[in-house]
């Protein structure tokens, strides 16, 4: 595995790779790695030639300037799961080389990045289509791979692909949990050890939703299971929607849609997280 830190160094790399006839895979991470990371990793390696790792924490989708100074930043460790992992090129790049200057441009993303967190975290998803479309114009990768717990983010991610004519596929992951079931995320190492005691009551009441909705209606299954989280000490429901699958809507049936997503985001202590489940899917 190489490390590389400058824009020329990685297109050279992949120009190389590409002229060769080899696929080229692509997973955009802010580090603090996981085992969630490392499936991604471990399947572009699976399927393509070359796999492309960027370890990079991107300060334009952060609306919240304290969140940015505490995201997690282990780079010698993501570096030695990276390369026990068979990734080829590793990109941890300065904000100076990433953004020499600002990025002024503003994306049309339509009504999946208006919703959800696009309501609350103004900014956010125009910060990610930033830096994932800078990515994608360094790398040119055959495909990418995102993680289904970031759900809206996949959808945004493909509207900004739509809107650029990009010549990418997007590869949705599984959700990957801790055995008790919480959503592994970076987020989770800020957690106290009561925090993180109490953090898997988010995926035991979207899986107990499931079985309580084909009884109840949407409304009902969404009081259901913002009650039951914030019953929880310092566990605090910011959202919960429930939404069709494909434009990220309100649905306000369950005949509305075959496929259909309980979106949620809570805040444990200071510590926001989030999580989705699927009630029905094509």
């Amino acid at each position: 595995m190489e490390r590389i830190t400058t824009i020329a160094d990685l297109r050279r790399c992949v120009d190389a790779a590409r002229n060769d006839g080899r696929s080229i895979g692509l997973v955009p991470t802010m580090g603090a790695l996981h085992v969630g990371h490392i499936s991604l990793v471990e399947r572009c390696v699976a399927e393509n030639d070359i796999t492309v790792v960027s370890v990079f924490v991107n300060p334009t989708q952060f609306n919240d300037k304290r969140d940015l100074e505490l995201y997690p930043r282990t780079p010698d460790e993501d570096c030695a799961l990276l390369e026990k992992a068979g990734c080829t090129y590793v990109f941890t790049p300065s904000v100076e080389e990433v953004y020499p200057e600002p990025d002024t441009r503003v994306f049309d993303l339509g009504g999946v990045a208006e919703v959800m967190e696009g309501r609350y975290r103004p900014g956010h998803f125009n910060g990610v289509a930033q830096i994932v479309s800078k990515l994608f114009a360094m790398v040119s990768p055959h495909r990418a791979y995102f993680g289904e717990k970031d759900f809206q983010q996949i959808a945004v991610i493909r509207a900004m692909v739509a809107q650029l004519q990009l010549d990418v596929e997007i590869v949705p992951c599984p959700i990957v949990r801790e055995a008790d079931g919480l959503a592994l995320s970076s987020r989770n190492t800020r957690l106290t050890a009561q925090q993180r005691i109490n953090a898997p009551r988010i995926a035991d009441t979207l899986f107990k939703s499931l079985t309580f909705a084909q009884s109840h209606t949407v409304d009902e299954t969404i009081r259901y299971v913002v009650d039951t989280i914030n019953d929880v000490p310092e566990m605090r429901v910011e959202y919960y929607e429930i939404v069709d699958g494909i434009t990220l809507q309100p649905v306000a049936q369950w005949s509305d849609s075959n496929y259909i997503v309980g979106c949620i985001t809570v805040y444990n202590g200071e510590v926001r997280l989030i999580d989705n489940i699927a009630y029905c899917r094509p």
